[in-house]
């Protein structure tokens, strides 16, 4: 099969043939029919992540049809047409037994501990636990989005968040996940302040429905505290950067709710954070790390209702050959507004 392939980090990916995945006994192997072109790629490609193994292909967030089936898969067929979460639980562990599979104990991500789905074919382990069915006429291209940046804003939002209708929402940082956090907290009747230092960022936060965009220089918490009249309920950094981090935290209300959703990477692994404000004004700090399979219904269900539109976040698609110049873009700011979504 075609695969882009990483030889080594920092230097660009090439388009080449390589084997085509074996199917596990308890997976599939997937014809990929879309695949987005996301930060934490980038940040695979830079070498900021310990899991990947050279020479390695990315890519974790995917739309795909079964062509083969493990021996051990019992709720699959060919044909199938689907998605999966970022996170491949193994379906056993204590924290999967709970419900909780986005962390799960033993899990496998496609693009970082396996190779993924920059490429014609990609296996996914434990198919009866990670496959997602997509909804009759839900294109691949927008149910590409969904395993990674809409469903982890989603329940960035909706669970950590617990944002209500009323409720001021700060968004730092406008690309995908932070985009899609703009449009979820819209419909759940929020107002929203985004923030990001590209313009044109800033103008998709406001065709996203967005009541306030700021620029993301001076003094980013005290121009939200001014725009909300005292500060968010929920804020979220979506950029992940310790400069993000930290006036997403100072940006909130007393007992206001920070969630951290952009990855901490590379130099900002452990910033140094306000703990401080974090005491003094008994905020709540969670991370967030995507959605579990189980999870995705009630988010296709308001997908499915026009209630949310992933379609709207979708920047460009690109074949293959031009997938490892797209990823590099993400680096220098250069990739445009969006999602990007490879169609190989």
């Amino acid at each position: 099969m075609r695969a882009v392939v990483i030889s080594e980090f920092g230097v660009l990916p090439t388009v080449r043939e390589v084997p085509a995945p074996t199917c596990p006994d308890d997976g599939v192997v997937l014809r990929v029919t879309a695949t987005g072109v996301c930060r934490s790629d980038w940040h695979g490609w830079q070498g900021h992540d310990d899991d990947i193994t050279l020479p390695h292909v990315p890519g974790h967030e995917l739309a795909g049809v079964v062509v083969e089936v493990g021996p051990l898969v019992g709720a699959w067929a060919l044909g199938d047409e689907v998605t999966v979460p970022f996170v491949c639980a193994c379906g056993s562990c204590a924290a999967c037994l709970a419900g909780e599979q986005q962390v799960c104990e033993r899990q496998r991500q496609p693009g970082f501990t396996d190779d993924g789905s920059f490429a014609e074919l990609v296996a996914i382990h434990h198919a009866d636990v990670n496959l997602v069915r997509l909804p009759d006429g839900m294109s691949p291209v927008t149910a590409a989005g969904l395993g990674c940046r809409f469903a982890t804003a989603y329940r960035a939002v909706t669970v950590h968040g617990r944002v209500q209708a009323g409720d001021w929402v700060a968004v730092h940082g406008c690309g995908g996940v932070g985009l899609s956090a703009v449009m979820v907290a819209v419909a759940a009747g929020a107002q929203v302040v985004a923030i990001d230092v590209s313009p044109v960022a800033r103008d998709a936060a406001l065709a996203m429905g967005a009541a306030v965009v700021l620029d993301g220089t001076g003094d980013v918490a005290e121009q939200v505290h001014r725009v909300t009249g005292g500060g968010a309920a929920v804020s979220l950094d979506a950029l992940g950067s310790r400069a993000t981090a930290t006036a997403s935290i100072l940006s909130l209300r007393r007992r206001g709710r920070h969630v951290q959703v952009g990855l901490l990477l590379g130099a900002d692994t452990a910033p140094p954070l306000p703990m401080g404000r974090v005491i003094g004004w008994e905020l709540e700090v969670y991370g967030s790390h995507g959605m579990a399979a189980h999870e995705y219904p009630a988010m296709l269900t308001r997908i499915a209702s026009g209630d949310l539109d992933p379609s709207r976040l979708v920047g460009r698609t690109i074949g293959l050959d031009e997938a490892p110049a797209a990823l590099a873009a993400l680096g220098d700011g250069t990739g445009g507004p969006g999602m990007m979504v490879v169609v190989p």
